[in-house]
């Protein structure tokens, strides 16, 4: 029986320092933390593996936190335990996120030996004041140090990582990121826009301006802030764009990258011909995944669920040996129901509905956006019976167009594209 492809998510969630934007599963640990839950992981890639045997992966990506941060043997276990647990396609693609100021010559061998063939870098801006506010442990020359040890290391597939509307940016700041970026001619270049997510020293700072406009932030400072004296006084700290400047960034951005041979492929992604990423196009696609690790989150067999984000936990439940027995597939095929691993949570059995609202909002982020005949291949419906309102007034209102049998976001519709998305909700 040929095996079903899925791409594999590890979740690596330790990182140098906090930064100030960041809402992720992560943090810092200490050495001892981190080869404790290395060891709790790969019991948990074990009895996945036992659980899976019936799937093959055809992507891998060890995101975080910074994996990067790992050491070199400790990499090295992990993708062990994945290859000996779980089919790997040999054409596999194998992403590695990785940030300056903890990559190494021999860090980046070893990635190499251990089959990784593309890394995603966070640069995020070229400006040393701008990394600085965002609490980035790197200069703009340790980036362009890593860069240069990746190149010549081998790596031929790197995206960097860029986010723009940051505090007092102006568009021409924003230009010479995004230019600096793409003279060095990597294979993909993720543009993110600047989102002040509760929780964080930005939401504080910013008194969650982000959600509704720019604001100084003044009034709602607490703790201290880069650039301020050190009273907690937030009167130093650079406002947030205005709509209109916020705009201006955003639109400048496919044009720039257009004129260096990037294509936008996602409302974020842009990538170089054959290079679009293709494990973060199984997720838009609605592809199976398999998230291990702290908080990591799956979709198998039109179920979703996580894993605690609760470290405590996560190691308790990983800390004895893995059960080995693999789980049966049942005659003929795979399992009709997936088998969550002990420290998932919140286990959702999708309804049609949900399915439908996800092929919609999720297709709709990709520049070729949602096609008729997929839809009806999904669902054995027609699109226009299930959304024939929702596409009629999004059309009208010069949100979305139609051409050859797919529906797509048209350059408003990207601008305000979660108010188009909300509208496939039922």
């Amino acid at each position: 029986m040929e095996k079903k492809g899925f791409g594999l998510y590890v979740h690596i969630p330790f990182c140098v320092k906090k930064c100030a934007y960041c809402d992720f599963l992560s943090g810092p640990a200490d050495a001892g933390t981190r080869s404790r839950y290395a060891d709790a992981l790969i019991r948990e890639i074990q009895t996945a593996g036992n659980r899976y045997g019936d799937y093959c992966a055809d992507t891998i990506f060890l995101g975080g936190g910074t994996p990067s941060l790992l050491e070199a043997d400790e990499t090295a276990r992990i993708f062990h335990a994945l290859y000996e647990a779980f089919s790997v396609s040999p054409d596999a693609e194998i992403t590695m996120e990785a940030n300056p100021g903890t990559v190494t010559r021999e860090k980046a061998e070893a990635w190499k030996a251990c089959g990784v063939n593309r890394l995603s870098i966070g640069l995020q801006s070229v400006d040393d004041r701008e990394l600085k506010l965002l609490g980035r442990i790197h200069t703009y020359r340790d980036f362009l140090d890593t860069w240069d040890t990746v190149r010549r290391a081998g790596f031929d597939n790197v995206n960097i990582d860029l986010i723009s509307a940051l505090p007092g940016q102006t568009r021409g700041q924003w230009e010479k990121t995004l230019r600096a970026a793409a003279s060095l001619s990597p294979e993909h270049i993720s543009a993110y826009s600047l989102i002040i997510e509760e929780g964080t020293p930005f939401f504080t700072w910013y008194g969650g301006a982000g959600l509704d406009g720019a604001q100084d932030g003044a009034d709602a400072c607490a703790g201290t802030p880069p650039f301020s004296d050190g009273s907690g006084d937030c009167q130093d700290l650079p406002p947030l764009p205005d709509e209109d400047t916020e705009r201006d960034i955003y639109q400048a951005t496919e044009r720039i990258l257009s004129g260096y041979g990037y294509h936008r492929y996602e409302i974020s992604n842009y990538a170089k011909e054959g290079y679009e990423c293709r494990h973060n196009l199984g997720y838009w696609e609605r592809k199976e995944y398999l998230g291990l690790g702290l908080g990591a989150a799956s979709l198998i067999r039109e179920c979703r669920f996580h894993n605690t984000a609760d470290m405590d936990r996560y190691l308790e439940v990983f800390g004895r040996p893995a059960d080995r027995e693999r789980h049966p597939a049942g005659e003929g095929g795979p399992a009709e129901r997936p088998v969550p691993g002990e420290a998932a949570e919140e286990i959702e059995a999708l309804r049609e509905e949900d399915r439908m609202e996800e092929f919609m909002f999720l297709g709709l982020r990709r520049m070729k956006g949602v096609g008729e005949k997929e839809f009806s291949a999904a669902f054995g419906r027609d699109i226009r019976q299930v959304y024939g309102r929702q596409l009629e007034k999004l059309t009208r209102q010069g949100l979305l167009a139609c051409a050859g049998g797919r529906f797509f976001l048209t350059g408003r519709g990207i601008d305000i594209s979660n108010y188009v998305f909300s509208e496939f909700l039922f």
